[in-house]
């Protein structure tokens, strides 16, 4: 019991792995350290020096999905995939507040195409992430 107890806090996604306020979502569209497009979806990526771990927030509007249930398909998708793969992109002493924008049309897409492109996302911000701190790490060290 306390082994399935351990497994379910290490791939848990409760409020702290949230972006709730609208302050942290203005905070990372409006100066995001990297962006990720895939062909429906899109990825605004902030590093946060003041926390450890990573942060997901979603918006997915009326505007571009139209139905309910097809928003909350989405939401669904997108959440599974980043409490089973938040781990991939863990660095000390830094988290990620990632947000997640949908483009028109992505309703029609099946689960397989939607999480296809999710994984290619999540993949993406893995690769720019060490891209960053490399860069980030080198000027340091030249100027230090």
């Amino acid at each position: 019991m306390d082994k399935v107890k351990k497994t379910a806090m290490q791939f848990g996604f409760d409020k702290s792995q949230r972006l709730l306020q609208p302050t942290d979502f203005k905070s990372v569209f409006d100066t995001p350290d990297f962006k990720v497009h895939e062909a429906n979806l899109m990825f605004f990526v902030k590093i946060n020096q003041q926390r450890k771990n990573n942060r997901l927030g979603l918006a997915i509007t009326k505007k571009k999905i139209k139905h309910a249930n097809q928003r909350n398909r989405l939401k669904r998708l997108v959440r599974e995939y980043f409490r089973l793969h938040q781990h991939d992109f863990l660095y000390t002493n830094v988290g990620f507040d990632v947000v997640m924008i949908v483009k028109a049309g992505t309703q029609n897409l099946s689960n397989n195409a939607i999480g296809s492109q999710i994984q290619a996302g999540f993949h993406q911000i893995t690769h720019k992430s060490q891209r960053f701190f490399t860069k980030n790490c080198q000027n340091e060290t030249l100027v230090g």
